[in-house]
């Protein structure tokens, strides 16, 4: 692969991404809902990392428990952990959103 053919996919990428930024501003959807009533890439983000602290609050108190009570705080914990990944998603969506 030429350095040539490097420009024209990069570009190609480029494209591809700003038009799929522009069908999701202009063709609204959930992202554009949300944008539109106000909610922050950023509030998103803070949600992701308290999820994660959550996450080893949970482990963390389930390792004194016994029986029953540490078996339910660890199904907590990793219910808590499924969190980040899809408000990291979200931030990203919106940030994409605020930014055109």
């Amino acid at each position: 692969m030429s350095l040539s053919d490097k420009a024209d996919l990069s570009t190609t990428a480029t494209g591809v991404a700003a038009g799929a930024v522009s069908s999701i501003v202009a063709g609204g959807g959930i992202i554009a809902a949300l944008s539109n009533a106000g909610v922050k890439s950023d509030w998103a983000y803070a949600g992701a990392f308290a999820a994660i602290g959550l996450t080893y609050v949970s482990y963390f108190s389930s390792r004194g428990k016994k029986g029953d009570d540490k078996a339910q705080a660890d199904r907590w914990g990793i219910f808590i952990s499924t969190w980040p990944p899809t408000l990291l998603a979200l931030g990203n969506a919106l940030k994409i959103a605020e930014t055109h």
